[in-house]
């Protein structure tokens, strides 16, 4: 079977407290009006919100509550994301659960959204999980995709869909709406980009299939968004090219080029190393510029 029904979910929650309750109650709410829906996912920190201060060890009693939830409809659930607190350290943890109500992976945000994003430490660990007879996904969150390398390093691992949860309540929401085509297109592969609403994100959430097409985009309120995608279809484009055309995949994996700024990941970057601190700008910056 190559059909498979993944539904994101756009919502309004509190940006400090348990969205926990909320999310059952649209899980109850979706899963009665679309029961062909085999994957639900929600947006970046909709569990507790941005605040570090409800970080907690995993697993939990909200991430119980979720696999609850999972083995009740049956379906996977990705519950967007929380944060974990592990060995005195905070991480942007995204649990993966089946519906069988257990836990197969979680993911650590790679790259926190710094310097805003403070006192949250980076995974350094790509998680890819497969659906049996349906095909492997891979996940990401929000900051994540404006590093290519993320998406593409999944793909290598044989990524077919990426969710992604965001966060994202600022101006260049715009632009991620681009990346998240791109991403697609040079990967040949769904990509499910959910953001929040409200406190939580300005929504226009996107779908874009493995030609980079835009399969829906979302408005900026409340919205459930079920999309049943073909996964012979990413088989097809990877084997034949984006729309008979371009194979970016092959051709990566046949490049000539050496790529020498990965190679030694301590070495020297003069023009990198040029551009000073990773750190918030301040009104004192605009008297020295």
């Amino acid at each position: 079977m190559s059909y498979f029904t993944i539904a994101g979910v756009q919502m309004h929650a509190l940006h400090h407290g348990d969205n926990t309750e909320t999310m059952r109650h649209r899980i109850d709410l979706l899963m009665a009006r679309f029961p062909q829906v085999q994957m639900v996912m929600f947006s970046e920190l909709i569990v507790t919100g941005s605040s570090t201060h409800h970080a907690e060890p995993l697993p939990s009693e909200k991430e119980n509550r979720f696999c609850e939830m999972a083995e009740q409809h049956g379906i996977w659930l990705i519950p967007g994301s929380m944060f974990e607190r592990l060995d005195d350290k905070i991480y942007n943890t995204l649990s993966v659960i089946n519906p069988q109500g257990h836990v197969v992976c979680r993911y650590r945000k790679m790259f926190p959204f710094r310097p805003y994003e403070k006192g949250v430490e980076a995974g350094t660990e790509f998680v890819v999980f497969d659906v049996p007879g349906i095909g492997r996904f891979g996940v990401s969150i929000c900051y994540d995709m404006w590093f290519p390398e993320t998406t593409r390093t999944l793909a290598a691992m044989g990524a077919e869909v990426i969710l992604h949860p965001t966060m994202t309540d600022t101006i260049d929401r715009d632009i991620e709406l681009s990346i998240a085509r791109t991403n697609a297109a040079i990967n040949q592969c769904y990509f499910f980009d959910f953001n929040g609403a409200g406190a939580m994100g300005n929504g226009r959430s996107i779908v874009a299939g493995p030609s980079g097409d835009v399969i829906h985009q979302s408005g900026i309120g409340d919205e459930v968004v079920p999309i049943e995608i073909d996964m012979q279809r990413v088989r097809r484009e990877r084997e034949r090219g984006l729309r008979g055309l371009g194979q970016p995949l092959k051709s990566f994996r046949d490049r000539e080029v050496d790529f020498s700024l990965y190679r030694h990941p301590d070495s020297s970057t003069p023009f990198l190393d040029s551009l000073g601190l990773l750190e918030k700008p301040t009104r004192d910056d605009l008297l020295k510029s």
